[in-house]
């Protein structure tokens, strides 16, 4: 989706708006990151102000995926930081959408990577490595399921069963 805008994608396909097959996120997500543009397949995290699954994901090679990590939207910690973003960026992956708070925004501002939080916070969270992967999430209004694909942009956030092209 290459310099088409969401708003662009949401008005060429009404078809797919109206039967869910492409759903938009509810805009409660700050921006981050340098690339205010990304898009991609969905990889799925559930955790609670936890960390460590998270980190797993991120050494891994993201060949331009989208990690989607449903925090649970608390606000109490943050479950990312600068130091794991880097390596995102370094591994390759588009963007990361996280349903709760980041840290280190300077560090994170600096990297060429896309990155939706709530909020920042300056509590980190925990390194237990609970949660599961690879579930349906709920987000923002939205069910969100691995394998899907994300497309983030200053407009919003949209999500689609298939990849689109307009």
């Amino acid at each position: 989706m290459a310099f088409v805008t969401t708003a662009e994608v949401c008005d060429a396909n009404q078809e797919l708006i109206r039967s869910g097959q492409l759903r938009a996120l509810q805009p409660i997500f700050q921006i981050y990151g340098r690339r205010q543009i990304f898009s991609g397949p969905v990889v799925t995290v559930k955790v609670f102000e936890d960390n460590g699954l998270i980190r797993q994901f991120i050494e891994e090679k993201g060949n331009g995926r989208v990690l989607v990590v449903d925090g649970g939207g608390s606000q109490r910690c943050a479950i990312l930081g600068g130091n794991p973003v880097v390596q995102a960026q370094n591994n390759g992956w588009a963007g990361i959408v996280v349903n709760g708070c980041i840290r280190d925004v300077d560090e994170i501002n600096g990297c060429d990577i896309g990155v939706r939080a709530l909020a920042s916070h300056p509590i980190k969270a925990s390194k237990k490595g609970l949660g599961e992967q690879r579930v349906p999430v709920n987000i923002a209004g939205t069910r969100i399921c691995d394998g899907e694909w994300l497309y983030a942009d200053t407009d919003g956030i949209l999500v689609s069963q298939i990849e689109l092209s307009v």
